[in-house]
């Protein structure tokens, strides 16, 4: 009878061990040294998997509103024409979102000029585009902030960032200088091309870079101002003479429009091998293409670098707890060693013992990790009002736009990292168990009994 009772009780993970374990976790009054060290070292893990879990998921929100921003405006190929002007863009585009897996096509007209106003002058990059081209970006047709797309073909105005329009100091309705430097060639040299242009709509698109340098044309006046065309005879007409009128050249000749090359956006961003046999077997014309990773290689290359390395850092907060639990265990065991023997006088055996103290350290862990895991969430969920509210309190601007390029702290909760975090601090705080738990087993309780 005795010796069944004592199997059953010391069964792996019985009631006996997990109450001996939960006493040994429970805090009396000669053991609140040890008890403080087992709460700093659940603290330890708790910061640890919150910080890793907060870090992460900011650099996971960076990466995919940098992403979503880029390609907002940017293709994932850009065409560029091979042996003659780009005259045939319509065409192209056309034969372009016919090919499946692409969504859409956009041509454009693209160059460097100077814009200036009454206040301030600064170097842009303008575009050109049909209204047609600009309702197929949403991020750009649906971040106007002030005026509107109306009459955008028909009109003369241009589109401008609202960091831009700062800078320049104007507002919708005021005139906008555009200075092109690649203007007429005359005799004397090349005089610059000079137009101006009032604001018809300004832009707030969330990515420093676009709403400070970027301004938007409608597409004929912009092939007029960059000089993307050709006068060209019309099919079936004679030159006209050299004593001939104005009128009758401008009805010998018709004007042909050129772009500077096309946007072109797919479904699926990663699939770009495939989708580039694709496109070059699906149009008549030979094309460069360029996709979006050659682009940002270097660029999203150091943000992935950066992202390893921030978790491989913060990941030491978790092993340093770790290592607390072993010396928690350590001590605890030390001080232990009485009652160690006289269980294993009562007929624990050494398995049980180490089940026990096991049981002690993971549950420390996993306290930790529970804690650090909702802390972690609730931050990375909270992020950019965390920020906003530090930044408000302290007077100092906390992740800077003009420095990280956005306009606020972006955050995205990995699940997949968030499983992969937690499971890691549950392993480490596992393994750090097992020497302590080790050591506990081995005591002979004839040598822990013999000067009591």
């Amino acid at each position: 009878m005795t010796r069944s009772t004592t199997q059953q009780t010391t069964r792996p993970f019985s009631r006996f061990e997990w109450i001996v374990a939960g006493r040994y976790l429970r805090s009396r009054r000669a053991d609140t040294f040890i008890s403080v060290i087992g709460g700093l070292t659940l603290t330890g893990i708790a910061i640890g998997v919150a910080t890793l879990i907060v870090v992460t998921s900011v650099m996971n929100g960076f990466r995919e509103e940098l992403l979503t921003k880029i390609l907002g405006l940017n293709g994932h190929f850009s065409a560029y024409p091979i042996e003659s002007q780009f005259t045939d863009y319509k065409d192209v585009v056309v034969q372009l979102e016919s090919v499946d897996g692409v969504t859409s096509a956009i041509a454009f007209v693209e160059g460097q000029v100077l814009a200036s106003s009454r206040a301030q002058s600064t170097g842009v990059t303008v575009r050109g585009m049909d209204m047609a081209s600009i309702e197929k970006l949403p991020l750009l047709h649906q971040g106007a902030s002030l005026g509107g797309w109306d009459d955008w073909d028909n009109g003369r105005g241009a589109a401008i960032g609202y960091r831009l329009a700062q800078r320049l100091g104007v507002t919708v309705g005021d005139m906008v200088t555009l200075i092109n430097p690649d203007g007429t060639v005359t005799p004397f040299g090349t005089t610059p091309q000079i137009h101006s242009y009032p604001v018809s709509v300004i832009f707030d698109l969330g990515m420093v870079e676009f709403d400070s340098f970027f301004l938007y044309l409608p597409l004929e006046p912009a092939q007029t101002f960059f000089k993307r065309y050709e006068d060209v005879l019309r099919d079936g007409v004679s030159p006209p003479a050299i004593d001939a009128t104005d009128d009758e050249i401008d009805a010998a000749y018709e004007r042909v429009y050129s772009a500077s090359y096309v946007e072109v956006f797919i479904e699926e961003p990663d699939n770009i091998a495939e989708m580039r046999d694709r496109i070059h077997l699906a149009v008549d014309r030979p094309l460069v293409l360029t996709d979006w990773q050659q682009r940002n290689e270097t660029f999203f290359s150091a943000l992935q670098v950066e992202r390893v390395v921030m978790f491989v850092i913060l990941s030491m907060i978790v092993v340093v707890a770790a290592f607390n639990i072993i010396s928690s265990l350590v001590m605890l065991v030390k001080d232990k060693g009485k009652d160690i023997a006289v269980l294993r006088t009562m007929g624990a055996t050494r398995s049980s013992i180490m089940r026990i103290f096991c049981m002690t350290g993971t549950a420390i862990g996993v306290a930790g990790t529970v804690i650090g895991l909702l802390l972690g969430l609730v931050i990375a969920g909270n992020a950019e009002s965390i920020r906003a509210w530090i930044s408000d309190l302290i007077g100092v601007r906390i992740f800077p736009p003009e420095v990280f390029f956005l306009s606020s702290l972006p955050s995205r909760v990995e699940f997949s990292e968030v499983t992969l975090i937690v499971g890691m601090a549950l392993v480490l705080s596992f393994l750090a168990t097992l020497y302590p738990a080790w050591r506990a087993a081995q005591y002979d309780p004839v040598e822990a009994l013999r000067y009591e």
